[in-house]
């Protein structure tokens, strides 16, 4: 691709570049990956994916984003659309693994709980590294992919209430770690 062309194609918006790809310009959806790929490979290791797991995962999004670029309207944001194909690629592949769908009816706890040192900063992944797997997969899915509780539910195969009760319980667990040392003393005084 022409230094030109690659200089047109990073001006364009989202929705003209999907238009294009729906038309068949291939370099205008690598354009849309290059733009995107990184936030999604993100949110799938948010969900607990490892590093070279999420790469395969993130290019199998964007094929099925590429197969259906055509039902892409632009009604939302293209990155937001593509992350939640991806979080339901990431969870069609845990569901066939059956020994997770046992940990998530479980809701088994992590093997080896984050601990934190009161004087040093947690970020947010390592925050959810510290939630049960069950509430982080609800957690990354609702907030980080942006899907409703009842798309997640369905997504996981769980009943909604128990997904809107994860995201609760692990939202719940995010601010006690992630506030400040004096206002999460302030919370715990005020729940007594």
């Amino acid at each position: 691709m022409s230094r030109s062309e690659r200089h047109r194609l990073s001006s364009l918006h989202d929705v003209e570049l999907a238009s294009l790809a729906a038309s068949g310009d291939r370099q205008a959806f690598g354009e849309l990956v290059r733009r995107h790929g990184s936030a999604v490979r993100a949110l799938l290791r948010r969900m607990g994916v490892n590093a070279a797991e999420a790469d395969d995962l993130a290019q199998d999004a964007f094929i099925a984003a590429f197969e259906s670029i055509a039902d892409f309207r632009g009604e939302g944001a293209f990155g937001a659309w593509v992350k939640k194909i991806a979080a339901r690629v990431c969870m069609r592949r845990a569901q066939k693994d059956k020994r997770l769908r046992a940990r998530l009816e479980a809701n088994e706890t992590p093997e080896t709980p984050a601990v934190v040192d009161p004087g040093r900063r947690m970020d947010l992944d390592e925050a959810l590294r510290g939630l049960a797997d069950a509430e982080r997969l609800c957690v990354s899915l609702c907030y980080g992919a942006g899907l409703s509780h009842a798309e997640a539910a369905e997504a996981l195969n769980l009943p909604l209430g128990t997904v809107k009760s994860h995201v609760k319980r692990g939202l719940d667990k995010l601010k006690a770690r992630l506030a400040p040392e004096g206002e999460a003393m302030e919370g715990q005084r005020g729940n007594g």
